[in-house]
């Protein structure tokens, strides 16, 4: 099995995309837990728009839940895939076995934090005293579950990081599969609103982390959870966490950019338009799936390689994927300005919300494809275990780009709504060049030199 998913060895695209098709498919499955409630939700028969801004208040506590999720699984993964590309698969173990303490102990810490200042949080994030119940009733249940987002999400990255790309896709699945199953169930069935979507959530959460867990203990996996690499190293947290930052940060910004959004949305359109930037994210989060799974996905081997000396592999993995990426991206965008209506009525018909929709779709999403440059660089970075780069460029797009900008063009020319809107799509340029354009100066600088002290 080792030597099956040895990167090394055969066509660059292929391994990329083995790996890639059913990450995107396994990524675009679990958008699908939230996605699926948001659109039961708007279509129950009383207080559908309110139940829905409600759950979009809810979203930044379930980023912030997934941003730990990223900082210990996307931090440790590609560790673990260099390591295992040097021959050393006990390091690897060991690696990933820290990172599955790391993940067991703060998923535990986030929900004890999250239900003790739930209510001042989901204030702070833009709930007005019409939409907080429904927030509220939806974000004490999908607490309790955390620490199984945590697992599942965190460690099913050491599975596709060993290249077994389509038990990465069913774990996401199974869970995937039952939350549709069990959604109208428990929210039209049993009367049960957003407590329902929320259980039936964290039910489907549980069995997609069993399936996680019983895998990386079994016959079938390369690297495997061993109870002796539970015992945090203080060398490897920090390793783990520093290049786990790239992730973290960028949905903890991701995070307080959602805040920022609900906030001035509320201030300067109301409750209807927080329920129109929840559709906006949700259609943001199906349609870059693609893209983020396939430079996800070409991380294992690029980093396998790297770990391997095996530049001119490392360099084909990145041009390949960075190009594909960037097709996709270009692609979606012309598809999302030819059809916006199909997209919003997805999730909410009503007159108004659609009317609201639509302006405020083609300004959020205008020069999306830009970000195709931002997925391809932060990837790239992560892989290499450049951390310092990746962080950075998390932090740059949103906290010093976005935030900013929601604070300020809103005052604008009287831009209101329409100014908080054009944070995005200005950050996605300019934060996309600068990613982009960086990575590929470092990453020739780098691997020109190690040609030359090899010739020398």
């Amino acid at each position: 099995m080792s030597s099956k998913n040895d990167f090394s060895k055969g066509s660059i695209p292929r391994n990329i995309l083995n790996i890639a098709f059913p990450m995107t498919l396994a990524q675009l499955i679990s958008v699908l837990y939230n996605i699926v409630d948001r659109i039961y939700i708007g279509k129950i028969p009383e207080n559908a728009t309110l139940a829905l801004t409600g759950l979009g208040v809810t979203l930044p506590i379930i980023t912030i839940v997934i941003a730990f999720a990223n900082l210990f699984g996307m931090g440790g993964a590609p560790l673990s895939s260099i390591a295992r590309g040097r021959g050393d698969n006990e390091k690897a173990e060991e690696i990933m076995g820290n990172s599955f303490a790391l993940l067991l102990i703060f998923g535990i810490l986030l929900t004890i934090l999250g239900l003790l200042f739930k209510k001042p949080m989901l204030y702070l994030f833009g709930a007005s005293d019409a939409t907080f119940p429904y927030a509220n009733a939806y974000i004490t249940i999908y607490l309790l579950g955390s620490i199984f987002v945590m697992i599942g999400l965190g460690m099913n990255n050491f599975i596709n990081a060993q290249g077994f790309g389509r038990i990465g896709m069913m774990t996401v699945l199974l869970g995937a599969i039952l939350n549709i199953i069990l959604d109208p169930i428990f929210i039209f069935g049993f009367n049960m609103g957003v407590k329902g979507a929320a259980i039936a959530t964290v039910i489907s959460q549980f069995f997609s982390a069993l399936w996680v867990f019983k895998f990386l203990i079994g016959k079938e996996t390369i690297l495997k959870i061993k109870l002796k690499n539970l015992k945090l190293k203080k060398s490897l947290v920090s390793k783990i966490t520093f290049l786990g930052l790239s992730g973290f940060v960028m949905a903890i910004t991701n995070s307080a950019a959602q805040i920022m959004c609900n906030v001035y949305l509320q201030y300067y359109g109301g409750d209807l338009y927080v329920g129109v930037m929840t559709i906006l994210n949700s259609i943001r989060e199906i349609i870059t799936l693609p893209a983020k799974g396939l430079t996800d996905g070409a991380q294992p081997v690029i980093s396998y390689n790297y770990g391997a000396k095996n530049y001119k592999r490392v360099t084909s993995a990145i041009k390949f994927a960075s190009m594909l990426c960037v097709g996709y991206m270009v692609t979606i965008w012309i598809i999302l300005y030819m059809f916006p209506a199909f997209f919003i009525r997805i999730f909410n018909s009503d007159v108004d919300f659609v009317n609201a929709g639509l302006p405020a779709l083609k300004l959020f999403f205008f020069g999306y494809f830009m970000m195709s440059l931002q997925f391809s660089g932060q990837s790239v970075f992560v892989a290499l275990g450049k951390s310092k780069q990746a962080v950075f460029f998390s932090l740059f797009r949103k906290v010093i780009i976005v935030i900013p900008l929601t604070i300020i063009l809103p005052k604008l020319f009287n831009l209101g709504v329409n100014g908080v809107l054009l944070a995005e799509p200005i950050s996605n340029i300019i934060g996309g060049i600068a990613s982009f354009s960086t990575m590929i100066f470092i990453v020739s600088r780098e691997f020109k030199a190690a040609r030359l002290k090899s010739e020398t």
